[in-house]
């Protein structure tokens, strides 16, 4: 901040740790912990969490809700859960509908596109059964777009990340139905619970912030926390949960962030795409097994904040590197 004079009044440094939060460096590195409301089932890592589960008869979202219902009444956990779901829900239809190009860049929107052929084809039983993929790349893509266009979505975590748990609900939603109960509420509320609980461990442990960690922090961190929700709402054991959380996670390691131009649309639009299948065939190879595996979560998010550590700036969020450089050459 300079005066009238033109002379240095003030000078600080600001970070972006994910999630739309910001500090300063005064803040950076300090605990934020010192009025924090005592939960009645805390955990600072996925064993401890898993532990608290297993004493109590729990699955992960019940804990997350006995949790919540510290706060507030489970009513309105309920509805503020559905809220959250409805505006996903909005953001995905507003992109299914949205013709034209993208700011800036000029981009076209491919969503409509995809929406318009899908949908004269939409029947069953599919003729081809890889068409789910299609369904599934559309939503997030959709969700994507709105957010590159300013638009309202949710962030979850972040906003360059914000496709993958909407593609995945609704995934669950559309295609699920004959194999599980028929839809209701409870099914959507349950899988933001347990994607809640696994996004809180990274952001404990790690970072969601693309500026710090690099793409894994946000893309990686939603396809973790959505693995984790479909994998518990298909009926899988908190240990296979974990596993698909972990599963996740792993084949994201190292994804660096480099926006064309600073913008997140190229890649971030199509990586949201890739990492909802990655989060549902994770959730999917978790249930084929018996929970037992040999890197745990919390190796695997220690891991992610150490690549993040070692990843040189130029790949986090930065644009000095990677396809933010090397587009212009094409």
């Amino acid at each position: 901040m300079y005066g009238l004079d033109e002379k240095l009044l003030l000078k600080k440094t600001y970070y972006s740790v994910g999630g739309g939060a910001v500090l300063d460096e005064d803040e950076v590195g300090k605990s934020r912990d010192k009025n924090k409301r005592v939960l009645p089932f805390d955990f600072s890592s996925a064993k401890e969490l898993l532990q608290k589960c297993k004493d109590n008869s729990f699955k992960i979202s019940t804990l997350m809700m006995e949790n919540e219902k510290s706060m507030r009444s489970s009513d309105e956990v309920k509805k503020s859960l559905l809220n959250i779901w409805a505006t996903m829900q909005e953001s995905i239809l507003s992109g299914c509908k949205s013709t034209g190009k993208l700011p800036i860049t000029g981009m076209r929107k491919r969503a409509s596109e995809i929406y318009n052929k899908l949908k004269k084809r939409d029947s069953f039983p599919m003729v081809d059964p890889l068409e789910v993929m299609d369904w599934v790349d559309l939503w997030a893509l959709a969700v994507n777009e709105e957010n590159a266009c300013g638009n309202r979505i949710v962030t979850a975590p972040t906003n360059g990340a914000a496709g993958i748990l909407p593609a995945v609900i609704q995934y669950m939603n559309k295609f699920l139905g004959s194999s599980l109960k028929d839809f209701h509420e409870d099914r959507v509320i349950n899988f933001l619970l347990t994607a809640g609980a696994i996004g809180l461990l990274y952001q404990r442990n790690a970072s969601i912030s693309g500026a710090a960690v690099g793409c894994q922090g946000e893309v990686g961190v939603a396809c973790s926390m959505a693995a984790a929700g479909l994998a518990e709402i298909m009926g899988g054991t908190i240990e296979q949960v974990e596993n698909a959380a972990e599963i996740g996670m792993e084949h994201n390691l190292g994804l660096t962030c480099d926006p064309v131009g600073g913008l997140v649309q190229i890649p971030c639009i199509e990586r949201n795409a890739m990492a909802a299948m990655k989060a549902i065939n994770a959730a999917r190879m978790a249930l084929n097994g018996d929970g037992k595996h040999f890197v745990s979560l919390d190796s695997v998010i220690k891991t992610m904040l150490e690549t993040g550590k070692d990843m040189m700036n130029k790949y986090k969020e930065t644009s000095l590197g990677g396809l933010a450089v090397n587009i212009v050459e094409c």
